[in-house]
């Protein structure tokens, strides 16, 4: 993999690097990208070093980055082209490359231009023309900020564990027509943006013994009446969180998002398009790692040498690329795995042709998150160990990529859920 592809950099007296430095893109230069993703690239490494935002208040930051990726165009990327976005559909592709450069850099703006795109994922997919209309230009202007709401505290990887309600009442309207509405009850947790989003995309049961098919989905406006959302969950890295309580929030019948028991497949396949995009900010963070490693190791003076000529310091560096390019690799296919589907497969026919794919697809997404946030959790810890004390001082780049890596290995499904997508998928060869 090449450098990073500004002139090298003299590190600040504390031995941290100034935040103006380039994101490498001549890695990119592979079969699974086309002109478009390069040129994607290098404008948005041009352009995120020059953001300096103030990340000691992560909610204030985390609307000051939706509102520069809203200004400058980067969220077009997370809604299709009808409703204001850059490219016709939603391209796996487009979103690693965006997640990659911008963690490199700041992995709060990764996190702000993510969950843009998670957040009304699901809107995009299952949306009523009326619903798209509603939110997905504000989302891509970067004037509504949203957000997923899954997870239960006793629901995260077992999603039809949920306990959240949303009963359906028959309504007498206007002229003696018959109408409903749901009334929505329960908690959810660990939602991101959770206390700062202007909408949720809020999954519940609306037919409680039917497992998983008994979910559907529903867009819940921040104002609507009986909704909490104040309570903050603060954690060791600089994310918003909070759980939400939905105390009897009355829902009109149009703020279903997609058919009567469908919420569990769409809240799936919005994940899937993400799940290689985590693999994505992994690799960016995991690279910013290496930068600060090479940097350190030849300028820090040891013994009437520098770190980086010791031997043990070089077969680091050498193990940490490594682990990146394997990383990069299995996370660039996914993503174009998914893209090719989505333009039409050559040869692809006929259900068990479109179920192969898709477990293809499955697998191929899981093998990527699994071993991006695996391999950069392995990389940031090396380039720490590798800077001494500066490494746990806090401020210090590599103390916060290591702060800020580790919650990947869990979110989106965790490592151990992707060790059951392999080795499920590979017993069935």
């Amino acid at each position: 993999m090449s450098e990073a592809t500004a002139p090298p950099l003299r590190a600040d007296a504390d031995g941290s690097v100034p935040a103006a430095v380039h994101a490498p893109t001549d890695h990119l230069d592979l079969p699974f990208f086309q002109p478009q993703h390069l040129e994607m690239a290098g404008e948005l490494a041009t352009w995120t070093p020059l953001q300096q935002v103030d990340e000691s208040d992560d909610r204030a930051a985390c609307r000051a980055w939706v509102r520069r990726l809203g200004d400058a165009g980067w969220l077009r990327y997370c809604v299709p082209a009808a409703f204001g976005g850059a490219l016709p559909q939603l391209d796996s592709r487009a979103l690693v490359i965006a997640r990659e450069q911008l963690a490199f850099h700041s992995p709060l703006a990764d996190f702000a231009f993510a969950m843009q795109g998670l957040g009304s994922g699901a809107i995009t997919l299952a949306g009523t023309p009326r619903q798209c209309a509603d939110y997905l230009p504000a989302v891509a202007r970067g004037e509504k900020i949203a957000a997923f709401a899954l997870s239960e505290a006793d629901a995260g990887s077992d999603v039809s564990a949920m306990t959240t309600i949303a009963s359906t009442v028959d309504l007498t309207m206007d002229k003696g027509q018959k109408g409903s509405k749901f009334v929505l009850k329960g908690s959810k947790t660990w939602i991101s943006n959770g206390g700062l989003a202007d909408f949720y995309c809020v999954f519940a049961k609306t037919e409680p013994g039917a497992g998983s098919r008994g979910i559907s989905a529903f867009i819940v406006d921040r104002d609507t009446s009986g909704l909490d959302d104040s309570a903050h969950i603060a954690v060791m890295s600089p994310h918003p969180l909070a759980s939400l309580v939905f105390d009897g929030c009355e829902l009109p019948s149009g703020a279903l998002l997609g058919p009567p028991g469908g919420g569990f497949k769409l809240a799936m396949q919005t994940l899937d398009i993400f799940r290689a995009s985590v693999a994505g900010a992994a690799l960016g963070m995991a690279r910013r790692a290496l930068f600060e490693a090479r940097l350190h190791a030849r300028q820090r003076k040891m013994f009437g040498q520098t770190l980086a000529d010791f031997q043990l310091t070089q077969a680091r560096i050498g193990e940490m690329a490594a682990l990146i390019d394997a990383a990069a690799l299995l996370t660039y296919r996914a993503a174009w795995l998914r893209d090719r589907s989505m333009a039409g497969e050559p040869g692809a026919g006929g259900k068990t042709a479109d179920a192969a794919s898709a477990r293809q697809r499955s697998v191929a997404a899981a093998m990527a998150k699994m071993t991006a946030t695996e391999n950069a959790q392995r990389v940031i810890d090396m380039a720490l160990q590798m800077h001494g004390g500066l490494g746990v001082k806090v401020g210090t780049k590599v103390e916060s990529l290591y702060r800020g890596i580790r919650s990947l290995r869990i979110y989106e499904g965790a490592t151990e859920v992707q060790q059951l997508i392999i080795g499920k998928a590979v017993l069935q060869e």
